[in-house]
């Protein structure tokens, strides 16, 4: 942005009514819009305190404290730069999206940067009782930000995640932060569909479309009409259908079961799925042209081992939504064993586990006995056996603990290698290592004896 004439900031500031700030190369704050002083200011006074301290709190650029930095790549391309930061604000912690832009003079040296925050309405960071995504991990910002870019626009979106990620979540939020929210947000559970009931459901019918008809009845396609429509497990669509669907997405229309007659559809298309669609396609069993016009915009959904540093905020989020879960709380313990399991099964899972607890809990703390026994079986080391281990070289400890784990582990090696981080391939190598030491100390020993 090329500053032309004379150049008031506070007016510039002002016309815009996200929070805004011009801030110096040396990443100061040099003047500030209402909107920021709202948000970030309170009773303190931002002017010639670091970008950065006022929003993070932090003391170093965030670029070295982990984080992307706008302002140092803007700097860098001379480029408008957009990334999605967590800000503290006297709300609490929020999703930003950060937008920063490089003001030049008339010989188009850098002068200074503006910086415009936008709210991201999809998601929460703090415990909320409100249904909808609530996170903070990195693997979870990530998928946020594809969100959140994509959801202005109306570029079908392909959601691709394990079962129990929250995909009819995220499709939810999509639709509600999209210019087609006031409008119908429609899911269709393609797993249940059957080739009798597909069309009839998808389309609708006449009256006297076929036996039993005996009313016209709406499909799904037109009771979204204006707003989204959500492919739940798409992949799951037989292949005799799937060139029904790729002619409605195509042409724009369809024609209800009974009619000749063609209607315009009108909808914004979001899909979702746990299966590789591309494996799908090589296999034969899903139609290539259809895969890429649903695969405009994937967007990868974090497993819940992904983002275990979400824990305690969900946990604490879930308890409020649950029946009889408010003023349920999880005994230090509890949580130390679920940040320790795999959930096979992601938030799905974890509700189920909290609702089991909420009944068993009779004084409001889950303790470890209220879990299932998968959440047991492997337990972290108490911090008193950890004091009491005697010095030694880090392959016995590891062999102590591959030991005790195999023992006590019930289920298969290759659930047991996911849980340790490495490969069953690795699992199996350390294993055989294992069980080769002991042969040689049993040798040793009958050849001493």
């Amino acid at each position: 942005m090329q500053q032309t004439g004379p150049f008031d900031p506070a007016t510039m500031l002002e016309a815009i009514p996200e929070p805004a700030a011009l801030l110096s190369t040396e990443y100061r704050v040099m003047a500030t819009n209402q909107s920021y002083r709202a948000l970030y200011a309170g009773e303190r006074e931002v002017i010639g305190r670091t970008c950065y301290e006022v929003s993070h709190g932090y003391s170093v650029p965030c670029d070295q404290a982990g984080e992307s930095c706008p302002l140092k790549e803007c700097r860098q391309s001379g480029q408008r730069q957009r990334v999605l930061h967590l800000h503290n604000t006297p709300y609490g912690d929020e999703h930003v999206d950060v937008e920063m832009m490089p003001l030049t003079d008339a010989r188009g040296r850098l002068t200074g940067f503006l910086e415009v925050m936008h709210q991201v309405r999809e998601a929460r960071a703090q415990v909320s009782d409100q249904e909808g995504l609530v996170g903070r991990a990195p693997a979870f910002t990530r998928m946020l930000s594809l969100i959140h870019r994509a959801a202005p626009s109306e570029i079908t979106v392909l959601l691709l995640g394990e079962s129990g990620t929250g995909k009819e979540l995220v499709a939810r939020a999509l639709h509600e932060s999209s210019p087609r929210a006031r409008a119908p947000f429609v899911t269709v559970e393609c797993s249940g569909l059957s080739e009798g009931l597909f069309e009839s459901e998808l389309f609708g019918h006449e009256r006297g479309a076929f036996t039993g008809a005996v009313s016209r009845k709406k499909g799904l396609v037109e009771a979204a009409r204006g707003g989204t429509l959500f492919l739940d497990e798409i992949g799951e669509i037989p292949l005799s259908l799937q060139v029904k669907l790729l002619r409605l997405i195509e042409t724009g229309s369809f024609r209800p079961v009974g009619s000749v007659e063609p209607q315009h559809a009108d909808f914004r298309l979001v899909c979702a799925t746990h299966r590789d669609l591309r494996q799908q396609v090589r296999e034969g069993l899903f139609r290539q042209d259809l895969y890429y016009r649903i695969s405009a915009f994937p967007v990868p959904l974090p497993a819940l081992h992904e983002r275990i540093e979400d824990l305690p905020l969900l946990t604490a989020s879930l308890l409020q939504r649950l029946p009889g879960g408010v003023g349920v709380t999880l005994a230090a313990q509890t949580l130390d064993l679920l940040q320790h399991y795999a959930f096979p099964g992601n938030i799905r899972e974890l509700r189920n586990i909290l609702e089991r607890g909420i009944l068993l809990a009779d004084d409001g703390v889950i303790q470890p006995e209220h879990l299932p026994q998968e959440c047991l079986e492997i337990q972290p080391l108490p911090q008193q056996d950890l004091d009491a281990l005697p010095l030694m070289p880090l392959d016995q400890l590891e062999n102590r603990y591959l030991e005790q784990v195999s023992a006590r582990f019930s289920g298969e090696r290759r659930e047991l290698a996911r849980r340790l981080g490495v490969s069953e391939r690795t699992l199996y190598r350390k294993l055989q290592r294992l069980q080769l030491g002991h042969e040689t100390d049993s040798g040793n020993a009958d050849a001493g004896g």
